[in-house]
């Protein structure tokens, strides 16, 4: 199983990559336990000083948008006027968030057979532009999809199977070809940046792909990269 930081940085990747125009946003995924409300993972570009406020005061267990996610089953808006648990209101969050400019958003939910639930906020301020905020309102059932999507990958990773029913030779499965293909496209290059760094051509490039995907027994190149991190076959390019 990787850990947490090798997750967290794959996973953080993959979220900027989907999200498109909406990366323009300050974002956070979260995934939390729904008995007890810990803090499982996160991938984030939050503040740095606000992620670490956050973690140290487990501010998680008294955050209002959690606590609304945690009973959701759809997308909601929030602002300082949230109020939860029959009228409380938690002021002092906010009052430590808007130093942050963190007190207005957009929230996506789902909840997994591991007795987790995931969010997917979006931090709205006055510079952030127009049509994308009116975006996340137009497109809120691409934007859970996407979600879903990304919780899924992350299931895969924090959760990798017991059995490994695809067993592969990791010594062998791969020529050196191939594993500097997988390597790039795991960093988040395209083929055809790829082709211009190992000097070869772009259909050369899908060639190898295609010979790692049969190898692997999956379906595309993003799940060889997603079984690749899970079973430790990508090696870093030296």
């Amino acid at each position: 199983m990787k850990s947490n930081n090798e997750i967290g940085l794959f996973i953080k990747n993959y979220v900027e990559d989907a999200l498109g125009d909406f990366s323009e946003l300050t974002w956070a995924y979260v995934v939390l336990s729904k008995s007890d409300m810990s803090l499982n993972f996160y991938a984030t570009n939050y503040p740095e000083d606000w992620v670490k406020i956050y973690k140290e005061n487990r501010l998680y267990y008294t955050d209002p948008v959690v606590i609304t996610a945690r009973n959701r089953l759809t997308p909601f808006e929030w602002d300082k006027g949230l109020i939860v648990n029959s009228g409380y209101h938690y002021t002092g969050l906010f009052d430590q968030a808007e130093k942050f400019d963190l007190i207005k958003g957009s929230t996506f939910v789902i909840h997994d057979f591991n007795n987790n639930f995931a969010t997917l906020t979006f931090i709205i301020t006055q510079n952030s532009k127009p049509e994308i905020v009116k975006a996340l309102v137009q497109k809120k059932g691409d934007i859970s999809l996407l979600l879903a999507s990304i919780h899924e990958t992350y299931l895969a990773l924090a959760y990798p199977p017991t059995e490994n029913i695809n067993k592969v030779d990791k010594k062998t499965v791969f020529t050196k070809r191939e594993n500097e293909v997988l390597y790039w496209y795991s960093v988040g290059k395209t083929y055809q940046e790829t082709s211009i760094i190992l000097g070869i051509k772009l259909r050369t490039v899908k060639f190898h792909m295609s010979n790692i995907v049969k190898k692997m027994g999956v379906t595309n190149a993003r799940h060889a990269v997603r079984f690749g991190i899970e079973h430790g076959l990508i090696k870093p390019e030296i």
